[in-house]
């Protein structure tokens, strides 16, 4: 009896520049188990495809004609919540930052980034898991204001009342770890991992795992590069 197969994680790209979709959907083919449904050069059409393929992840340019990739993951969260949202962006589109989180995005890639962390990327937030680019995770930080140091010093005492299990959890969230690989790490139930996320995102006043990943970079719990 042979094991069962992981199920394909089945990607919607949109980006205005053909020769970077086809860079992007070269790197994803090569990888088993994932499958690029849909394609779009504008936020609307990924928008219109998303409702009709519904694709467990959307990689969205954050600058695209029409709709842009902020306001087409916004509506996607709206009208398909099953679809997870993650911008590629570049290093001079930090302007965007606090737009995509209210946009509730999984997640930030860089386009020039590795092949295998925008594998990984796709992965993780097709598990249910935030992912943030190690650079960028540092050029969120300094967008969001303030100096490196005094923001580490707030995190950490946003962080102060947690146990240690929740302070372990908000480390694998930071590491880009779905709630299954956050159990098998801690050798827990994956309904008490849920149990943690969710109480910790109230207790420290995150609306998202996203916003959860960046406290944790912040507060020095992952190292970013």
């Amino acid at each position: 009896m042979t094991a069962p197969t992981a199920a394909t994680v089945r990607v919607l790209l949109a980006d205005d520049e053909a020769l970077v979709r086809a860079g992007v959907r070269a790197i994803l083919a090569s990888e088993p188990g994932i499958e690029v449904v849909a394609e779009a050069g504008d936020g609307r059409r990924a928008v219109e495809l998303a409702l009709a393929h519904r694709p467990d992840v959307a990689l969205l340019d954050v600058r695209m004609p029409g709709l842009d990739g902020l306001s087409a993951a916004a509506e996607l969260r709206r009208l398909a919540p099953g679809v997870a949202p993650v911008m590629l962006t570049t290093f001079s589109e930090d302007e965007y930052i606090a737009r995509a989180l209210d946009s509730g995005v999984s997640g930030f890639l860089l386009k020039s980034g590795d092949p295998l962390e925008l594998l990984a990327g796709v992965r993780a937030v097709a598990d249910g898991a935030a992912y943030l680019s190690p650079q960028v995770a540092q050029r969120v930080i300094a967008q969001l204001g303030g100096g490196r140091l005094s923001r580490s010093a707030e995190a950490r005492r946003t962080l102060d009342p947690l146990t240690g299990r929740e302070r372990e959890v908000v480390a694998l969230v930071g590491a880009g770890l779905s709630n299954a690989e956050i159990a098998a790490e801690l050798h827990v139930v994956e309904g008490t991992v849920k149990a943690h996320v969710s109480a910790v995102l109230s207790r420290v006043g995150r609306r998202n795992r996203v916003e959860l990943a960046i406290l944790a970079y912040e507060a020095g719990l992952v190292a970013s590069t």
